[in-house]
């Protein structure tokens, strides 16, 4: 390695146990406590430590008494709900491995998951995730039961029927059969999200989560212990590796974990819930900013707000830079606080100290403004291969543009060619079925991530680029897309952007608008709205307001690098026509295959005869 920085544990982590010992040590600590929340019947409920851990228990020995052993896969298809995460504890606990499939796959992506996994029998949250199993299940020779969760067209639900089973069981048979399994057991196996191919099984073990968890309590102790109390509202679907983590991180501390899966109502569940941090995706945090952005309008109210972010980012540029505003910057600021910023802040609940981002990078311009705001974005980064997060800023002494420090007891390393490699208790087991995969991207301990970073003189990582989407043009000019692509989807109107331009002569973007928000804007430009996509492709205020965005991306990269043509594409980019991936990431190498004809016929136009 050409660099390396290990970041030391502050306290031994034994990474033996079971992944049930992240429950059992919070019930020994606050067993009387509100634990987990939940919403029904639009009101916030609760389990205390000890009453959770009951259910878990009382459900995995309903799995015992299903006979179900050690090694088997079994599959939660399911939103984020508090049965997911007791299902999920329990199913593990006993050595079974639990395979999240996410609510959006199709049937043929379900049975290609079950077949890899060998799974044996599958949790559906609803009749009609159960009907998607059933109609492959003929073609899933291991797969013996859809149980629902539920209570559709019965009294009971699944989680009612396995209770009652497991009251034949013992405490002491379901205690042997925990303290079986240890730290090198497979816990669970994650399928990636396919952004650059089919996914791929990793297997991840008690080790990985149980260390991790603990790594990630003793990296941000201030956020998990908070004076007063911490709440976290997780609201990314749990079948995606990094939402999965957090469950885990919230259990292992002293945190309230609220579950919600509904976007229709986050905003009043941020109200109702009043978390204090947040974890979310940088779309999350742009799409705030553009709807307060439009709801201040173009007149004066505009003018207020476009002041208001300006003297926001100016703040935090200065207090990354360790100066200080002018002082009529800081009468400015002040004035701002109290009357716009405050408003912003509301709109998570009033209560949220910090927020961590991570899942595609983060636009300065986005990172710089809630800092101003008074939420610090700390940006972290991982991999589905390293139990999600890797490293994070901590809440002092973050730097806006790096992905922060390593979690403890992790190393981070540089390889000749610029590649950031892990070692460390986060690194998986391997890729299921796999063997010549894990050998290929793990070796000597070294998980390598694909992605291209440095490390600084304080040990802050800092990526510059993907070596597998890497657009090397046609003058042989190296190009990272990710900083012009988030940049680009700041804009108001903008959904997606994806850059292009491999054995190219120039940069060049396909973009995607949001009908919805797009009317917003011109509602808030005193321009009239649009009835669809296509009239909203072809109308010179958006055309214009889409220019200026790739403008301003272009302005944080060189000539060579910049984006010289952009077409808008009057449809949209989902998990349902491919282009997507069930974390929300453009497949490229897709969406370039689809709009092949576009591109040579409108961006690069083709001689005749070649």
């Amino acid at each position: 390695m050409r660099k390396e920085y290990t970041r030391p544990v502050s306290k031994p982590i034994d990474g033996d146990a079971n992944v049930l010992s992240i429950l059992t040590s919070r019930v020994s600590r606050t067993a009387d406590k509100s634990l987990i929340e939940y919403k029904t019947d639009n009101q916030w409920k609760s389990f205390t430590a000890s009453e959770f851990y009951e259910l878990v228990k009382g459900l995995a020995k309903g799995l015992i008494r299903k006979g179900v052993q050690p090694g088997e896969a079994i599959g939660i298809l399911s939103q984020t709900r508090w049965e997911w995460t007791a299902l999920d504890i329990a199913i593990m606990s006993i050595g079974a491995l639990t395979v999240p499939i996410y609510q959006t796959n199709s049937a043929s992506q379900v049975q290609n998951i079950a077949n890899d996994s060998h799974i044996r029998m599958i949790f559906a949250e609803n009749d009609e995730q159960r009907d998607k199993v059933e109609s492959v299940i003929d073609d899933v020779p291991t797969l013996g039961e859809v149980l629902v969760i539920d209570k559709t067209h019965a009294q009971y639900s699944v989680i009612d029927t396995l209770l009652e089973l497991g009251k034949t069981i013992t405490d002491a048979t379901y205690q042997a059969r925990v303290d079986s399994i240890h730290g090198d057991a497979v816990a669970t196996i994650v399928y990636t999200s396919g952004s650059t191919g089919t996914p791929k099984g990793i297997e991840l073990t008690h080790r990985n989560f149980v260390y991790m968890a603990n790594s990630g309590i003793q990296s941000m102790m201030d956020i998990c212990y908070r004076p007063g109390g911490a709440r976290l509202l997780l609201f990314l679907p749990l079948a995606h590796v990094f939402a999965r983590y957090m469950q885990f991180y919230s259990i292992g501390s002293d945190i309230v974990l609220g579950l919600s899966s509904d976007m229709k109502t986050i905003i009043a569940d941020f109200q109702s819930f009043k978390p204090t941090f947040i974890l979310a995706v940088p779309r999350i945090f742009e799409k705030v900013f553009n709807a307060a952005s439009q709801k201040a309008g173009s007149g004066i109210a505009g003018k207020l707000f476009a002041s208001a972010a300006q003297t926001a980012r100016q703040w935090s540029m200065a207090q990354q830079a360790h100066q200080k505003l002018s002082m009529w910057n800081r009468v400015k600021y002040a004035f701002f606080k109290k009357v716009v910023y405050s408003n912003i802040m509301d709109v998570f609940g009033g209560q949220v100290d910090y927020a961590v981002s991570g899942g595609a990078p983060l636009d300065s311009s986005i990172a710089h403004f809630f800092n101003g705001v008074g939420l610090p974005l700390l940006e972290g980064y991982g991999m589905t291969e390293t139990c999600a997060p890797a490293c994070v800023n901590p809440t002092s002494g973050y730097k806006i543009g790096s992905v922060g420090l390593p979690l403890e007891g992790l190393t981070f390393g540089v390889a000749d060619d610029g590649e950031l490699c892990i070692k460390g208790a986060a690194v998986c087991k391997g890729y299921h079925n796999h063997p010549e995969l894990t050998q290929q991207q793990i070796h000597d301990g070294w998980l390598h991530t694909g992605d291209l970073g440095d490390i600084d003189k304080d040990g802050f990582i800092y990526l510059t680029g993907r070596k597998k989407e890497l657009i090397i043009t046609a003058g042989g000019k190296n190009v990272s897309p990710g900083i012009l692509e988030s940049s680009v989807m700041i804009s108001p109107v903008v959904d997606q952007c994806v850059v292009i331009g491999d054995k190219r002569p120039f940069i060049a973007a396909l973009v995607t608008l949001d009908l919805n928000d797009t009317n917003a804007w011109l509602k808030a430009q005193g321009a009239a709205p649009v009835t669809d996509l296509e009239e909203a492709a072809k109308n010179p205020i958006v055309i214009a307001e889409v220019d200026s965005a790739i403008n301003r991306a272009n302005q944080q990269v060189s000539r060579a690098e910049s984006i010289r043509k952009f077409e808008i594409i009057p449809e949209s980019f989902t998990e349902a026509n491919g282009m997507l991936t069930a974390s929300l990431k453009a497949k490229r190498n897709v969406i370039v295959k689809h709009y092949a004809q576009l591109i040579d016929t409108k961006i690069y136009v083709l001689r005749s005869g070649k």
